[in-house]
């Protein structure tokens, strides 16, 4: 039984709307099986384990002053936001989703009163966006069983990338990545069919005489144990009498060139906004920032303005409710720049506990509060 055979009550019925317009082409997900390539799930590997290590977290900004994670259910929600998965996994599941198809869905269930209580990744190969005539906007899935489910789009947490022609999904990296995957497909063949050719025929026995076919191999495996096996004390060389003559073949195996392989599998990386060094482990300190910031931190903000608007009403945004994924950069930095980080602790920039965190530290009690001298004061305080 599917995950969503039990939503049967939850999904829209689309014969009770009338549908007016679409928005847009639709979106189909790409089955060129860009998964199955060891180039773009190595690419793609290191995005998602790094996203799913951010922390989610409820925030509320009230006159009383800030509180993290001051409902119980949302945090748990956070935490689990379904029986089949941890936070860090969904977070993981739809990062995926995001690389390879520009689009990721996740539906949100409700309870009787409107609360959010689990959260479920959508993977779909059809989405199609519908407006009914109270201009309320539909997302209709067909998933990979065939089943076709509809909900509403404030019940679906949606992340895109490429967000350019299309209204309401992203681009598919389709036409972009097929030319580079046939050319992935074309080399990996090609290898395999140079290996293939390295066992054809080698040499070619030419009897002068007609023998019968149970002689021909009789002769030619006589030939192979006297002067092609290792461990005859003829090999190296070899000698026929007038019966036969022996003729050495030479194969001309395709053997993919190294440098053009190299370029494209340096083209993927790059599509994927990565590179050898984070995809190898071998990045420094500057790599990874370079690499947080211009690949990963885009689609942490992203993640938690999608969670903030549809896990919560304007109304309780409005009170300053919201959902941010904490992930740190630092998180790799050498331990020179770590320690460093101890001097912002007394300044009270950082509570103690923010900085044993970074240094892969346990918690301890009384560590979030915040440190500030006693020999620090306002500048220009007057005389």
């Amino acid at each position: 039984m599917g995950i969503f055979d039990r939503f049967r009550n939850k999904t829209v019925t689309v014969s009770k709307y009338k549908m007016i317009t679409d928005e847009g082409d639709g979106f189909y997900a790409w089955n060129g099986n860009l998964y199955q390539s060891d180039i773009v799930r190595a690419a793609i590997r290191p995005k998602s384990r790094a996203i799913g290590k951010a922390i989610g977290k409820h925030i509320r900004n009230s006159p009383d002053g800030m509180k993290i994670n001051p409902d119980v259910y949302m945090r748990f929600l956070l935490e689990e936001p379904n029986p089949y998965m941890t936070g860090q996994m969904l977070q993981e599941k739809l990062i995926t989703q995001l690389e390879l198809n520009n689009n990721a869905f996740a539906y949100i269930n409700r309870d009787e009163n409107g609360y959010p209580i689990e959260i479920y990744p959508i993977t779909a190969t059809y989405v199609d966006a519908v407006q009914n005539n109270q201009g309320e906007l539909f997302l209709v899935f067909i998933l990979k069983s065939g089943k076709t489910v509809t909900f509403r789009y404030t019940d679906v947490i949606h992340l895109r990338k490429d967000f350019n022609n299309n209204e309401i999904f992203g681009d598919s990296p389709a036409k972009a990545l097929m030319p580079l995957m046939e050319i992935v497909n074309t080399t990996d063949q090609g290898i395999v069919k140079a290996i293939r050719n390295s066992n054809i025929i080698r040499w070619l026995l030419k009897f002068n005489q007609s023998l019968r076919p149970e002689d021909l191999k009789k002769q030619t495996k006589q030939f192979i144990d006297d002067y092609m096996n290792i461990e005859s004390d003829t090999v190296g060389a070899a000698a026929t009498d007038a019966k036969a003559e022996a003729k050495q073949v030479e194969p001309k195996d395709y053997v993919p060139n190294a440098v053009q392989m190299d370029k494209t599998t340096q083209r993927i990386l790059s599509f994927f906004n990565t590179n050898e060094d984070i995809v190898q482990g071998k990045y420094d300190e500057n790599k990874w920032i370079s690499y947080y910031e211009s690949s990963i931190e885009p689609d942490i903000i992203q993640l938690s303005g999608e969670y903030t608007r549809k896990l919560f009403s304007r109304r309780e945004r409005g009170f300053g409710n919201k959902i941010i994924f904490e992930s740190s950069n630092l998180n790799f930095a050498s331990m020179q720049t770590k320690l460093n980080l101890v001097q912002y602790v007394d300044r009270g920039i950082m509570s103690p506990n923010e900085v044993r965190a970074i240094l892969n530290l346990a918690p301890r009690e009384g560590g979030d509060q915040y440190v500030l001298r006693k020999d620090t004061g306002i500048v220009g305080g007057g005389d």
